[in-house]
């Protein structure tokens, strides 16, 4: 395939389950404090261990700016910091980040306008990437429109009753599409060889690594979000197919449909969950109808399975939830607008939700960070 896809299926705008259902417009991020992100962490420190675990509040700072913020003032290397997940620029978020115990004496010249270290507390391990629930959100929706209030009702009882549409975000797809261009780019360059070539090898070996691993995720995500919409344009997200992955809600696990009456039940009593694919070697597949889609969307992005074994170490390729439920979703009014309250699992994007409500100028906010 070309190094950039030309079709309308490269769109980075994907169908709204509540597309019938009038929107209320208005602006988000007009300024920081219009968007609160709170990690919601997988475990809390134990009090004991060679690791810091630093409850920080950043407000208008990005992952990359905090990073480099506490790897030079604390005189550690990047390597040594761990962070659960990437958080907004454009808002006041709080989350987690562990620094090695060595340095606490160093503590409170982390602290500036924009950074405060709320607690320390110590722990036996670093903190790792994805190690969190998911996170909470305040969100104030400006410039809304003079009935705002009853259609964010009627679309927050759709969502409720149905489940969101899982999409990742636009913004991980970089400005333009330019990493999820990069990625279908890699892959479709090796697709046909079952081992990777000099040249790939030693762009790996210069220090690359991560960027492959940023643009073949991407792809991961836009094949994903493809098979998604084709789903919910053919009115098949509340209904289990023979064939499907499904998930079970309470603890991850995965398995195939066979009975198909028996697996709709669980489904309809939000018990399980169909999946979708992130295409890579490791990934559970599935069969019959299910599996015929997403091949489907493989073809027409030109690629086949064995693109991804050639990265299997970047991709090795996992089931997603088709659907998520967000947990204590609210909204009231303000003298501003709508003030939107609610929590997401890790990985999922609350730009997606508040995409259902305003309909336009958030699934392309590229200032936006993923619920990770």
């Amino acid at each position: 395939m070309n190094d950039e896809p030309q079709n309308e299926s490269f769109a980075l705008n994907w169908p709204l389950l509540t597309a019938d259902l009038p929107g209320i417009a208005g602006t988000l991020k007009s300024q920081p404090e219009d968007f609160e992100v709170e990690e919601i962490p997988a475990y809390p420190p134990s009090g004991d261990g060679e690791h810091l675990f630093l409850w920080i509040e950043k407000r208008g700072v990005s992952a990359d700016e905090l990073a480099r913020h506490l790897s030079r003032t604390l005189d550690v290397s990047p390597g040594d910091l761990g962070i659960a997940g990437l958080k907004d620029k454009q808002a006041v978020t709080r989350q987690f980040v562990s620094v090695p115990r060595r340095i606490e004496s160093l503590l409170p010249s982390l602290n500036t306008d924009n950074i405060r270290v709320l607690s320390s507390t110590p722990h036996k391990n670093k903190l790792r990437t994805g190690h969190l629930h998911g996170n909470r959100f305040r969100v104030l929706v400006r410039n809304v429109e003079s009935d705002a209030l009853a259609k964010a009702t009627a679309i927050a009882e759709r969502v409720r009753f149905s489940g969101l549409p899982n999409y990742f975000g636009s913004q991980r797809f970089g400005n333009n599409g330019s990493t999820l261009k990069q990625g279908l780019s890699l892959l479709s360059e090796t697709g046909a060889s079952s081992e990777p070539s000099r040249k790939s090898r030693d762009r790996h070996r210069s220090g690359r690594r991560f960027l492959h691993r940023l643009a073949l995720s991407a792809a991961q995500s836009w094949l994903f979000n493809q098979v998604l919409a084709e789903r919910l344009r053919d009115g098949l997200l509340d209904r289990v197919l023979l064939g499907d992955v499904m998930q079970v809600c309470a603890s991850g696990g995965l398995f195939l449909v066979l009975d198909v009456p028996a697996e709709q039940s669980r489904f309809d009593a939000h018990e399980t969950v169909m999946t979708g694919p992130m295409f890579g070697p490791k990934m559970k597949p599935t069969t019959d109808e299910p599996a015929t889609r997403e091949q489907r969307v493989l073809d027409a992005a030109q690629l086949s399975p064995d693109a991804f074994r050639r990265y299997g170490h970047l991709t090795d390729g996992t089931r997603r939830p088709l659907l998520v439920r967000p947990d204590d979703l609210k909204i009231s009014p303000t003298p501003d607008g709508l003030l939107f309250e609610f929590a997401l699992p890790s990985g999922c994007y609350a730009t997606v939700l508040l995409h259902e409500f305003m309909k336009v100028g958030t699934m392309t906010d590229e200032s936006s960070q993923e619920s990770q």
